[in-house]
């Protein structure tokens, strides 16, 4: 049995935004490798191994599910939303060596992308994504591509704004955003999108608080044009 590796994208949260790719590489899995909480959304049946993992051992992941190919197994690597946006599949291709088997990056709806549709269309025009976990780059890094960010008028998402280990971050983020971008600019707060605890809300850079995100919220700000249209916010995509 030739093995393998996909490296999958679980979507936000939704089962039906799991695309029929993703479903069609867990049916024939015979190990599933990820964090916990994904390998969770993956149901147990007959003949398949779930190998499930704390969310700070990447690499460790990575080598596991390389290991189980080499030997024949078909082994799906799980993310949430998609594999490539912070998440597996660099970390799987940074310990690939000369012998590594069949490798498959299976695309899914990121966080970002499906918040952005819940909202309306607020990275309608250039926009970036920025991590503000500090766990694997430094604080001043963050502060940098935040403010060139904010000098460019880019529209931006941010994944893992505040989390308890970090609470003081976000707060230091926004003040960077009012700084650069002033109060008036729209900041929205898409919190565990596609799922039953969803929960959407905008206001202004002026009105928002730390304790609007934490780690199951995507928070997105948008440009100098980015403008409300009833419940919905939006950024044309002429150049502002």
């Amino acid at each position: 049995m030739t093995g393998w590796v996909a490296v999958a994208g679980l979507g936000p949260g939704d089962e039906a935004l799991v695309t029929p790719q993703v479903r069609a590489a867990l049916d024939q899995a015979t190990d599933v490798v990820g964090y916990i909480p994904y390998v969770a959304r993956v149901a147990p049946r007959a003949g398949l191994v779930l190998h499930a993992s704390d969310n700070r051992v990447e690499l460790d992941r990575a080598r596991l599910a390389l290991d189980l190919a080499r030997d024949g197994r078909r082994v799906v690597v799980v993310s949430s939303g998609d594999p490539g946006v912070f998440a597996m599949a660099s970390a799987l291709f940074e310990v690939v060596t000369d012998d590594a088997p069949d490798i498959r990056i299976l695309p899914g709806i990121t966080a970002m992308l499906a918040a952005a549709a819940r909202l309306g269309a607020p990275l309608g025009h250039d926009f970036c994504a920025i991590n503000l976990s500090d766990n694997l780059k430094p604080w001043p890094l963050i502060e940098r591509r935040l403010r060139l960010a904010a000098q460019a008028d880019f529209a931006m998402a941010f994944y893992n704004p505040r989390s308890k280990a970090r609470p003081e971050g976000f707060a230091r983020v926004l003040q960077i955003l009012r700084d650069e971008c002033g109060p008036e600019r729209l900041i929205s707060f898409a919190r565990a999108v596609s799922t039953a605890q969803e929960s959407l809300l905008t206001v202004t850079l002026a009105e928002a608080t730390p304790q609007m995100a934490d780690m199951r919220t995507v928070v997105i700000v948008g440009n100098s044009a980015t403008r409300r249209a009833g419940r919905w916010v939006y950024t044309p995509r002429s150049a502002s």
